[in-house]
C-alpha cells in the first residue's frame, strides 16, 4: 500500500485528503481530512531515515556506520526532518535554557564561581 501523499506531484501544493474508503464495510467517507501527524509531513526518505534514527536507539555515531555518512551530514538530514516536523532545530522548548545560557552555567561552575548545588538549580529552573 502506498503512503499518504502530502505533495501534488503535479505543482507541489499541499494535498487534502477528501475520500475515505473501508474494504471491509464497502464505506466511503467524504470530507476535508487532515493527515494527522508529523510523520505525514515527511517524504518516504525522510521516514526511512527516522526508521533508522529510532533503530539505532538516536546514536549518531551508530547511524554513520549504518549509513556510511559523515557525521554533518546525519546532523543536516536530522534538521531537515526537524523542520519538516514543523520545528526549528536547536530551539529552547518553553521553560529550558538556552544553549547560551547552558554554557554560561556550566562555564561559571567550571570556573568555580558557583557551586555544583548552584548549577542544578540554575539548569533545573531555566534561570540564567
Amino acid at each position: 500500500m502506498h503512503t499518504l501523499p502530502t505533495q501534488c506531484p503535479f505543482c507541489s501544493g499541499e494535498v487534502t485528503v477528501t475520500k475515505i474508503y473501508c474494504r471491509e464495510c464497502d464505506t466511503t467517507y467524504e470530507g476535508r481530512f487532515s493527515a494527522g501527524t508529523f510523520f505525514a509531513q515527511l517524504s518516504s526518505k525522510q521516514l526511512e531515515f527516522v526508521e533508522t534514527f529510532v533503530r539505532c536507539e538516536g546514536k549518531i555515531n551508530r547511524m554513520e556506520q549504518e549509513l556510511n555518512l559523515s557525521y554533518p551530514t546525519i546532523r543536516n538530514r536530522l534538521h531537515e526532518v526537524i523542520r519538516a516536523m514543523g520545528h526549528e532545530p536547536g530551539a529552547p522548548e518553553d521553560g529550558a535554557l538556552s544553549e547560551t545560557a547552558r554554557r554560561k552555567v556550566l562555564e561559571d561552575l567550571d570556573a568555580g564561581q558557583i557551586s555544583y548545588e548552584d548549577a542544578i538549580k540554575l539548569l533545573e529552573e531555566g534561570e540564567a
